[in-house]
């Protein structure tokens, strides 16, 4: 059994790449993206001659702002030849799963979500870019509508969802039931460590809008008597620390030891996105870290309230204050072991059992009927 991997574009070493570097180590294979970072993404595990590239690549500025050539990406991603292989498997949160494949052919995908700013993020993400009106809002209108029929037309054959919340979306837009493993968290890694809260909250996030680490930040502007510090890099990086009052540190971008070390040292996660999956709630379970979240989305399946942590449930500065003031009387009756036992379930080890069981018993099922 010949295989191949198509990922979207290895930028960084964030969820989606730890989920590709999984897929590599149990399938090497060549991994064939749109665009590779090489110096955004040194800690990625996978030799770099297995990695291949598309005609983006060569673009001017493509491995910084890669986005920008949105519109060239189904064309670049139909342009790979996988004919050598016998199974594909896409990881894929925009276009890897629209490859080009033959009925000779497996394709499951591993879907971290459908794309988002096409579908359920539309909207929200028309309003962000204030592109209500205008030629540019024309244009996006008009790209967004040809990519969602481009999308619709994907060759899976086969979808694993990181969350059933996402499986319950691919069913709605794809019309087809997906097979819901969980991402794999370095658990090991996590919950290794001597705990002493140093009495501040934390939260880890890349720092754009949907994030919503600007309403944290707003939050804690308004308890001065709390300690928050941020990590994080992105676009907003800049107009958060104007907004950071005395007690909100934003320490940008950390490796993973010194976050290991802060969700040793903090007395409980924060969490504001609503997001498919979430691994960096996770993360912090497995240091033994109580987690407040915004209750929607991937988190329902990670965290157990009352037992894990809390939820609130409205996006608001209002209802995270409230519930950190809830948090604070009953901090005590989280426990950190149980806390670091309930996120096992979401190791590497695990998912790499269940993968290459599923993957195996597809490729089974497949061959039976030729």
């Amino acid at each position: 059994m010949k295989t191949a991997i198509v990922h979207d574009w290895i930028y960084s070493v964030s969820g989606a790449e730890k989920v590709l570097e999984s897929i590599y180590e149990l399938f090497p294979s060549k991994v064939h993206t749109l665009i590779h970072n090489e110096s955004k993404s040194n800690q990625l595990e996978i030799p770099t001659q297995d990695i291949l590239t598309s005609f983006v690549q060569k673009l001017p500025l493509a491995k910084t702002k890669y986005p920008y050539y949105l519109p060239l990406f189904p064309s670049a991603i139909e342009s790979f030849d996988l004919s050598y292989a016998d199974v594909i498997i896409s990881s894929s949160s925009c276009v890897a799963k629209g490859v080009l494949t033959s009925a000779d052919q497996l394709h499951i995908c591993y879907c971290h979500t459908p794309m988002r700013y096409i579908w359920d993020l539309y909207f929200q993400y028309l309003q962000e870019h204030q592109l209500s009106k205008g030629f540019r809002s024309l244009f996006t209108k008009t790209l967004f509508r040809k990519l969602r029929i481009w999308d619709l037309s994907h060759r899976v054959d086969h979808f694993i969802a990181n969350s059933q919340h996402v499986a319950k979306r691919i069913q709605k837009l794809y019309g087809k039931e997906a097979k819901v493993i969980y991402p794999p968290v370095d658990w090991d890694y996590f919950q290794e460590g001597n705990y002493k809260n140093e009495g501040f909250y934390l939260t880890v996030s890349r720092l754009v809008p949907y994030k919503k680490v600007r309403e944290i930040i707003d939050a804690f502007s308004h308890m001065k008597d709390k300690r928050l510090i941020v990590v994080g890099d992105g676009p907003e990086l800049k107009k958060l620390q104007k907004m950071a009052t005395s007690n909100i540190e934003i320490l940008g971008h950390l490796n993973k030891e010194s976050i290991r070390d802060l969700m040793h040292k903090a007395k409980a996660f924060l969490y504001m996105a609503h997001e498919d999956f979430g691994i960096a709630p996770v993360e912090a379970q497995a240091a033994g870290l109580p987690v407040i979240a915004y209750g929607k989305g991937g988190v329902l399946e990670t965290v157990l309230e009352n037992t894990t942590g809390l939820f609130f449930h409205e996006q608001t500065v209002e209802s995270l204050i409230r519930k950190i003031h809830e948090f604070e009387p009953i901090e005590h009756r989280f426990d950190r072991a149980k806390i670091k036992t309930h996120a096992k379930q979401f190791s590497k080890e695990t998912f790499m059992h269940f993968f290459r069981m599923h993957i195996e018993k597809l490729c089974r099922e497949f061959h039976s009927k030729k």
